[in-house]
């Protein structure tokens, strides 16, 4: 694994997320996929169906098919399912904004309300392996949130994933996937339900669908490769070397970076990832394209590289360094927090922000499958208490009309 010194700004740029230029070829692509699907309906899904995913026959998994196919799991995995579900739940519970109701002036209240969004879509990928992990980290949060229902699009849904579907509560199951699934959950087919927010990760058409329908759907983010920061001024090559690789061996294009103030430890971590990763043609690929080892001067110029990133993943070696400001979309601290822990049993969720979109916003949690909406009421004595601050400032704005809504009120 390369090793470049801090002071490298052209390496430095090159490893750094950056805005994707935009294919215009692809987007068109895409776009016409969510446009047939849109205007199509059933008809044009079930050929992006047949032509993508390979799916000849009805899309919808009946719910006793997903239960039978659910009980033919080895045991050891649908405990794993099931307790990783308990987990996500527990830390989804406390992620729901609070009901209140605050008297903020006398004769004047406000409560704020939180209602569960009534529909929603989850992605699930289907590339490669079955990724059940996934569906609990997009339908649990939804669920403990109180949405009513929840819709599942996976185009291969394999009995694993039909074991958390059961667990998590899913609703519906559909056996579709791509840009065409985004768009029939966006704008609803004779089958598929339109929803009300679209949730998960997925590849680059998932990923550029999700973008396009942004504007008539809410979505949880735009979610493109994987990545993970290490920062660490000491420790077991061997370990740090396990998560680099780990993260790696998602996506040829997926980010896996060290930063270290120690030259005799980026030399034996360098060493120990050649070790680990040979062999694994998806993470030597990632590796060699956007993996490297960052010698700093000093922890402090670490972390500021670090937070520079906004990782989704940030690894830190020891306490003092996750007491300073961090940017990122989940934090792991100490040599046992692998970051594997939590894409599956931690409760924490998985489905979060990369290419440096740390900087605003966290990882999928259960406030987002929720509306918070004020209550007000206000008295008389309590709207002319309020007079002195609403009638000059609406007529500051030039908002006559405002101000006269108040005047009648109180005459």
């Amino acid at each position: 694994m390369r090793i470049i010194q801090a002071g490298d700004t052209r390496a430095l740029r090159r490893l750094m997320p950056a805005n994707a230029a935009i294919d215009r070829a692809f987007r068109r692509r895409v776009q016409t996929i969510v446009d047939r699907v849109r205007s199509g309906g059933d008809l044009a899904l079930a050929a992006f169906a047949r032509r993508f995913d390979g799916v000849d026959g009805p899309l919808e998994v009946p719910t006793d098919d997903v239960r039978e196919q659910a009980s033919k799991v080895e045991a050891a995995v649908r405990l794993a399912i099931r307790q990783a579900a308990k987990h996500i739940a527990r830390v989804a519970f406390r992620q729901i904004p609070r009901h209140f109701d605050l008297r903020v002036a006398p004769g004047v209240s406000v409560e704020q309300r939180i209602e569960p969004l009534a529909r929603v879509g989850c992605y699930v990928p289907g590339g490669r392996f079955p990724l059940p992990s996934s569906l609990l980290m997009t339908a649990v949060p939804a669920r403990v949130a109180g949405v009513r229902e929840i819709i599942a699009v996976c185009p291969r849904p394999e009995p694993a994933v039909m074991a958390a579907a059961v667990e998590a509560g899913v609703t519906r199951l559909f056996r579709v996937g791509g840009a065409h699934a985004v768009a029939a959950l966006a704008y609803g087919t004779k089958t598929i339900p339109r929803v009300d927010k679209i949730v998960g990760p997925g590849n680059r058409y998932v990923a550029t669908a999700k973008a396009i329908v942004a504007g008539d759907c809410a979505i949880d983010f735009y979610a493109g490769p994987t990545e993970i920061v290490i920062v660490a001024g000491a420790g077991r090559a061997a370990w740090i070397a396990a998560d680099l690789v780990a993260q790696a061996e998602h996506d040829p294009d997926a980010r896996a970076v060290l930063i270290t103030w120690s030259e005799p430890l980026a030399a034996r971590v360098s060493a120990a990832v050649d070790r680990a990763a040979a062999g694994r043609a998806v993470a030597e690929q990632s590796l060699a394209a956007n993996g490297a080892i960052i010698v700093a001067r000093t922890e402090h110029e670490a972390m500021d590289l670090a937070n520079r990133f906004a990782p989704e993943h940030l690894v830190v070696d020891r306490e003092s360094l996750a007491r300073r400001p961090l940017v990122a979309g989940a934090v792991f601290v100490g040599d046992f927090s692998a970051q594997a822990a939590g894409d599956y049993a931690t409760g924490s969720n998985h489905v979060l922000p990369t290419g440096g979109a740390a900087r605003f916003r966290g990882g999928l949690n259960a406030a987002d499958f929720v509306r918070v909406m004020a209550v007000q009421r206000v008295t008389r004595p309590g709207l002319a208490r309020l007079a002195d601050t609403i009638l000059p400032l609406a007529r500051a704005e030039g908002l006559q009309a405002h101000a006269e809504s108040v005047e009648l009120r109180l005459k």
